[in-house]
């Protein structure tokens, strides 16, 4: 399964899934949120449209969405303090793992994320939830950086309260919706989009200040 194909067409997957493994389908669901935010090497699976998708099945009546909040809560909590864990003991280990010839954790998805830690302090753990990529690296970065584990778990669980409750009761009240229901491709590049603009923000102001620099020492 192409994983491009199946981001765009989560909603198709997910209801094969569902059919395929009935109760089982927790536990796949848990399994997908764990991953992501905890296996640090893992940073491209489909959080955002799949807690989208997973509210939009609940209130057709194929999920639980009780069960579905509880437990992919929980998998987003304890991925996060997994990640932290594995940057605190294993951090500089695995930042020297190569896989042909390659680093195997990206160098550039650590300067993106540290960029955040500068911008916005330990509000990352917070921030990164919304924010693909980030979110895996910010709790590695953390752990790494050795935050009060205390500090770090209080973020944790404001942070992923507020992206497993909101992306996936938003998809409860909103998948209702038949152009939503029948246009879900562009439900997930509106999802898309959005996650990357504080990225995309980011990214401008540094250009901007970078620019600002320039002219005030060629003024100088």
């Amino acid at each position: 399964m192409d994983l491009i194909d199946f981001i765009l067409h989560i909603d198709q997957h997910l209801n094969d899934f569902i059919i395929a493994y009935d109760s089982w389908i927790y536990v796949i669901l848990f399994l997908i949120i764990f991953v992501e935010t905890g296996v640090v090497v893992m940073p491209f699976l489909p959080g955002d449209s799949l807690l989208f998708a997973v509210g939009m099945f609940a209130a057709q009546g194929s999920l639980n969405i009780w069960i579905c909040l509880v437990l992919l809560l929980a998998a987003a909590i304890l991925g996060d303090a997994s990640n932290y864990l594995i940057g605190k003991y294993l951090g500089p280990k695995m930042l020297k793992l190569r896989w042909r010839g390659k680093q195997l954790i990206k160098p550039q998805y650590l300067d993106k994320t540290h960029e955040f830690y500068e911008k916005h302090g330990a509000k990352t753990i917070v921030i990164a939830r919304f924010v693909p990529i980030v979110r895996t690296f910010a709790p590695f970065v953390a752990g790494i950086g050795k935050m009060n584990y205390w500090h770090f778990l209080s973020y944790n669980v404001i942070g992923g309260v507020l992206w497993i409750v909101g992306l996936t009761l938003a998809g409860y009240f909103l998948g209702s919706i038949p152009f939503i229901k029948d246009n879900f491709e562009i439900v997930v590049f509106v999802i898309i989009f959005l996650s990357l603009l504080p990225m995309l923000f980011e990214y401008l102001k540094t250009k901007r200040q970078a620019k600002a620099n320039r002219e005030l020492e060629a003024g100088d």
